[in-house]
Order: C-alpha cells, then structure tokens, then sequence
C-alpha cells in the first residue's frame, strides 16, 4: 500500500461504513454526503482511508464494499480491530512505524522520532501524528504515554484456548476495549473536524 496517513480517526471512518451498509453495501457518494447533511468533500477523509485499507471501492462515484468490508461490518469489535489491525500492518507508514518500535530502545519512539517518520508523507505534522495514534490505538498496535510523551509498542499475548476448568488469562495492558477507552487521557488532544464526527456517530449509532 502507498506512504499515505489517514486524515480521518477510527470513529469517522467506522460511522461511513455502518452509513454505507445501511444502503446495502452500494451507493452514490454524493447521496452519502447528504444523509450525513454534508458537503462531499467533507466525507472524502474516511471514503479515502477506507480505500487505502481496501474496505470499499469507489468506481465512477458509487461507492461499494469489498468482500473485506463487508466481513469487517459484520463481525463483532473484535473482529473488526483484528481486520483494521491487519489492513494497518501492510501500509508503508504503520509497517515503518512498526518497525521502528520493534527495534527502539524500551519499543518505544519519541515525538521527535514519531515526526521524522511522519517526514516520509505530506501530512501536516500535528493532524498527522493525531490520527496515527488514534488509529495505531483503536488497533491495539501501540499507546501513547503522555507523560513521557512517546510511542510505546502494545504486547500481545499469542492466543491460546484454556484447558477445562481453567479460567482465560487477562490481555495484556493496552489490548481490550476498556483500556483503550482508559487510556484516552494519554493521548494528545484531539483535531478539527467536529461537524464531521459528531455526523458520523450520530448516524452509526441509530
């Protein structure tokens, strides 16, 4: 996939294609954008990430789920992290910053660093840095420690089914949904883009 960042959070993109599967899984953009009583341009940011992690394909100003959508839509929280996850890992910016966390003293990156990587795209720096770690969050993929202001590489358990009578271990920190929602203090504050996002949710969760 191509050295892009996403311009749009979890949030954004995740309320597109619950929007989008209510109209089957197909539709106009135009006729998207107006159910959410905004401008077409508005809704690109998470049309195009949702492109990039090859959920939808947009052909002709129609846009339409791929057999990865679809399942992505379908699946539970759980499933639908594990397919983001996946779909980050094979970007050339999360593979990058992946890789530098795996080889960083302690796994974890600076905002120093964090910034040379961004470097490597024409994002603006401040929205950039924001949306990666909300989405290298939502993902499971790292935390942002606000304190020390850095990047720190999530560890995860290799999965394993209890023996009878056995009780299933804990996720590691970092992992489950509630401590993604904890941990929303340590990350930095959030952008623009209100209207927007205020649409979105409202839309995925009537």
């Amino acid at each position: 996939m191509p050295t892009t960042f996403p311009k749009c959070n979890p949030t954004e993109m995740m309320g597109l294609l619950v929007l989008l599967n209510s109209h089957k899984g197909s539709e106009d953009v135009a006729l998207l954008a107006d159910d959410l009583d905004l401008e077409i341009d508005e809704i690109f940011p998470a049309l195009e990430f949702a492109e990039v992690l090859q959920l939808v394909k947009v052909v002709e100003g129609r846009a339409s789920f791929t057999d990865l959508g679809k399942k992505l839509v379908g699946g539970s929280i759980r499933d639908r992290k594990a397919i983001i996850r996946d779909q980050l890992r094979k970007t050339t910016l999360f593979k990058t910053l992946l890789r530098a966390l795996e080889n960083a003293p302690g796994h974890a990156l600076s905002d120093e660093d964090l910034g040379q990587i961004v470097s490597l795209t024409t994002a603006p720096a401040d929205e950039a840095v924001q949306n990666i770690v909300n989405w290298g969050r939502y993902a499971d993929l790292f935390r942002y420690d606000a304190d020390e202001r850095r990047l720190v590489l999530t560890r995860r358990a290799p999965a394993s089914r209890p023996g009878p009578g056995q009780a299933r271990p804990p996720s590691p920190p970092g992992t489950t949904e509630s401590s993604s929602s904890s941990s929303s203090k340590s990350t930095p504050a959030a952008g623009p883009n209100t209207e927007l996002r205020t649409a979105i949710v409202a839309t995925a969760t009537s």
